[in-house]
């Protein structure tokens, strides 16, 4: 038997929810990494600004991947329906990615010679630039356009490149990490965990002889 008052709680939220209008993920995503580019020009993310500054965009970036795959599962298990703004989810995390990319190139390597250096020779980057490359397709086709053109069949089949690149997103932030740390296999084993929920919903149940 469902639990009544967490039904009533699920139910008001997803009314609250339905008042809030997805455009203000991307104003507060904007906003907030105006923010932390402030603070690193100022001297509010320490000795190291340039770098500080990357990997905030970064674990930005991881969260909201990490959270755009958790909204499914959420509403298949619990109720709470946040699929309206799981493009705006997924948009602004590829924003932040972009950024991430965008300080590194500029900002802390500089050079062209320099950046095709490092994606050669260091896996961790040469993992992030795929996942990256991954993600480009879904963003150019986040929009209602691209799915009448393409279809839902075909966008839903191009959009599943989310999953390939949230593991490598998640092996990029590990294989960054200096020795190991709990935090990057935490985001790693969240993911897991939430592709994994997916195949188990969608494994085809055998009726019984």
């Amino acid at each position: 038997m469902a639990n009544p008052i967490g039904a009533t709680v699920i139910q008001r939220s997803n009314i609250a929810l339905r008042r809030v209008p997805a455009s203000l993920l991307y104003i507060l995503g904007a906003g907030w990494a105006a923010w932390l580019f402030w603070l690193a020009a100022t001297g509010g993310l320490g000795v190291e600004p340039i770098e500080a500054l990357e990997h905030r965009y970064g674990k930005l970036a991881l969260q909201l991947i990490v959270f755009g795959l958790l909204v499914t599962p959420l509403r298949r298990w619990t109720g709470l329906n946040l699929m309206p703004f799981r493009r705006a989810i997924g948009v602004t995390a590829f924003f932040y990615v972009v950024a991430h990319l965008l300080v590194w190139a500029i900002l802390d390597v500089q050079t062209l010679a320099a950046i095709w250096a490092d994606i050669v020779k260091r896996p961790y980057v040469t993992i992030g630039m795929a996942g990256f490359a991954l993600l480009l397709p879904l963003a150019v086709t986040s929009n209602d356009l691209a799915v009448r053109r393409l279809g839902a069949a075909r966008w839903r089949v191009i959009h599943k490149l989310a999953y390939p690149a949230a593991i490598l997103g998640g092996l990029h932030y590990i294989w960054l990490s200096k020795g190991v740390q709990i935090e990057p296999l935490a985001y790693f084993a969240a993911i897991i965990m939430l592709l994994a929920l997916r195949i188990r919903a969608r494994r085809p149940r055998v009726a019984p002889d």
